[in-house]
């Protein structure tokens, strides 16, 4: 796996095409990887057709690569197969409730993982869009997405018309911890965030939006408190309607 040291996120793509073929081994391989009781909680709608694509891309605020990449892939938690089996075997399923949404979401997002690693020894270029969280709503009514199916991850998929620089990442000691949780000192988040701070595209990052610091970017512009709150609240109702969250009253006056 030495090319998730040269990892990019691909945004532009070329327009030879994906073959069913090629899409269809990576996608059966990666559901060899983990998943809770090999229950397999987890479905993916493949999206090829430019009608469904325009339809898909409002969901993800219209970002262009929705509509020009060949695949647009998306992975959802899906515990309807699951609770249908067992009515179809004579047992009563139980899987409409939060924790069968986290199990479910963390099986998917698992396969997706292993999907991108797959795609990136064949040289496809992908971008994950974390997207597909914000609105809900409109993916499940595009994609038709029955009760305990909710889309957790978007993935558009061709091959790659760029090479962009590799992103930055932090060093291993700022997010690995030995034995317990070592909280963190201010003099730790300068060792930490000095490489990422100083980069000149991050420097310039903070000129253009007129702001002090980069963590001011991110809390102020990119992910505000308001926005946060207010996504939250469509995803929490978006769970409810489809099966996963019967007692959000409840959950409100914890």
């Amino acid at each position: 796996m030495k090319h998730l040291l040269t990892r990019r996120t691909i945004r532009k793509y070329t327009q030879e095409p994906v073959s069913d073929e090629l899409l269809n081994r990576l996608m059966n391989e990666a559901a060899r990887t983990q998943t809770m009781g090999n229950l397999q909680l987890y479905s993916v709608v493949v999206t090829r057709s430019d009608d469904m694509k325009a339809k898909l891309a409002p969901a993800h605020f219209n970002q262009p690569m929705v509509k020009q990449a060949p695949v647009v892939l998306t992975i959802c938690a899906d515990f309807n197969r699951t609770s249908f089996w067992a009515k179809c075997r004579k047992a009563e399923p139980g899987y409409d409730n939060f924790l069968s949404f986290i199990n479910a979401a963390t099986d998917a997002l698992l396969y997706t993982q292993t999907l991108c690693n797959l795609m990136d020894e064949e040289g496809l270029g992908y971008c994950y869009l974390g997207t597909t969280v914000y609105q809900p709503q409109q993916i499940i009514d595009v994609l038709q997405l029955p009760k305990l199916v909710m889309p957790v991850a978007t993935l558009t998929v061709g091959w790659p018309d760029e090479e962009p620089a590799l992103s930055d990442r932090l060093p291993l000691e700022s997010f690995v911890h030995q034995e317990t949780y070592q909280d963190y000192l201010g003099a730790d988040i300068d060792t930490y965030y000095n490489y990422k701070e100083n980069l000149e595209e991050n420097k310039n990052f903070v000129k253009i939006n007129n702001k002090e610091t980069l963590a001011q970017v991110f809390t102020d512009i990119r992910y505000t408190r308001k926005d946060n709150e207010a996504m939250s609240t469509t995803l929490l109702q978006t769970l409810e309607r489809q099966g996963f969250l019967p007692h959000t009253i409840l959950l409100q006056k914890i």
